[in-house]
């Protein structure tokens, strides 16, 4: 039987950064990329190539690109390729969501959003809600234990409530809010539900369908693709939505939704990188959204164990705290130090060839409700391609400090 304890060899001998001998716990921030990714952004861009179409080749395969990223991100996010649209990042396509939908906003609407979520799901709706005269209301995650109660959102609910904000995964401390709960209440309420799944899906295989909720974002760059974000949603109810666009450019969807020329290599890369999350079982059979359920069961067996031999060594040290505590959280610990910042902890970690940076990390309302200001703190991410040897080597560090 096939664990990825016992595969991590194979994973790791793809990705070319992993050679240098650094030990790399920035995952959140954004993973290592595999040469299967690298070679398909390559053979794309290096042609034939041109502006879609069915015509010559060079249109042949820049649709292709196109219709095969929406095909792949469709079974990652278990929706329609229709309702998958490309954008230069998750907070881009987030900021022009909003902007959308507050067309629509009247001056006594509200928006709510959480202290728990980057800024990427805060801030464009804090903007719209002001430009639109509309209320913005705050839930706050319980700061003991980390978590964001259903009913904190639910006490926040009105008939005037026109959207929800939340994160499925913080990216400074872990938490997986259960937002399929969320998404029920708010929907009872005629709320619409944006969820910020960018440090949710490299370590959790999501469904927009069995969530519930209406809009979905996420990076492929934290799990092993190029700089991009997509955004998954009903097609349905994109047909309901008109945003600024050019008037020539298609008034299809999801192409409206898409401006200018798309950077077709930037989606073959982002399809591979799908692809190889697909491949890490080995021996997965069926469809491609079956083998990745089999993949991510075997990441989530490998980090599970990783993730418990760093939580039992930093218990154990002095003047270590660990904000990571909710029930269901992923392979994240943000930790600070009583008698340093977390910033020279994160010095001396290079020092030792371990990268895992110091900040909040665009987190800003979580690090002010923890009382971690700009300073944030010590961030330790897991990824499928890190070992027991790069644990080892970051606490031998933590332990001589």
């Amino acid at each position: 039987m096939q664990t990825a304890q016992t595969d991590i060899t194979r994973i790791r001998q793809d990705f070319p950064a992993l050679q240098h001998g650094f030990a790399y716990f920035d995952g959140p921030g954004g993973t290592q990329t595999p040469v299967q990714v690298a070679e398909a952004i390559s053979r794309t861009l290096t042609g034939p190539l041109s502006n879609r179409g069915r015509n010559s080749v060079s249109q042949q395969n820049a649709d292709n690109a196109v219709l095969e990223f929406r095909s792949a991100f469709a079974d990652l996010l278990d929706c329609k390729p229709e309702g998958i649209i490309y954008g230069r990042s998750a907070t881009a396509l987030t900021f022009d969501m909003a902007r959308t939908l507050a067309a629509d906003w009247q001056a006594g609407d509200e928006v709510i959003v959480t202290r728990l979520d980057h800024d990427c799901n805060v801030r464009p709706w804090v903007l719209a809600a002001e430009a639109a005269g509309a209320r913005i209301r705050w839930a706050d995650f319980d700061v003991e234990t980390g978590e964001l109660p259903v009913a904190e959102i639910e006490n926040l609910l009105s008939d005037r409530t026109k959207l929800v904000a939340v994160t499925a995964a913080s990216n400074l401390i872990g938490t997986m809010p259960d937002v399929q709960a969320i998404a029920r209440t708010a929907r009872e309420r005629g709320a619409l539900v944006f969820v910020d799944a960018v440090h949710a899906v490299p370590h959790a295989l999501l469904s927009l369908k069995d969530l519930g909720v209406d809009f979905l974002v996420c990076s492929p760059y934290k799990f092993f693709g190029p700089h991009c974000g997509v955004l998954a949603a009903d097609p349905e109810l994109l047909k309901g939505l008109w945003p600024a666009k050019l008037l020539p450019s298609p008034d299809t969807v999801p192409e409206r939704f898409e401006h200018g020329t798309l950077p077709y290599e930037i989606m073959a890369g982002a399809t591979a990188a799908v692809n190889y999350l697909a491949s890490i079982a080995r021996d997965a059979v069926g469809s491609r959204r079956q083998r990745l359920a089999d993949s991510y069961a075997l990441i989530a067996e490998h980090e599970d164990s990783l993730l418990r031999r760093l939580e039992t060594v930093i218990s154990d040290l002095d003047g270590v705290t660990n904000w990571s505590r909710a029930s269901r959280r992923t392979p994240t610990l943000l930790l600070t130090f009583a008698d340093r910042p977390a910033a020279s902890v994160a010095a001396r970690l290079l020092e030792a060839d371990v990268f895992a940076p110091a900040g909040h990390f665009y987190a800003w309302e979580a690090s002010q409700l923890l009382g971690l200001g700009a300073e944030g703190g010590l961030r330790i991410g897991l990824a499928p391609y890190t070992s027991a040897d790069d644990v080892d080597r970051l606490l031998e560090v933590l332990r001589a400090l």
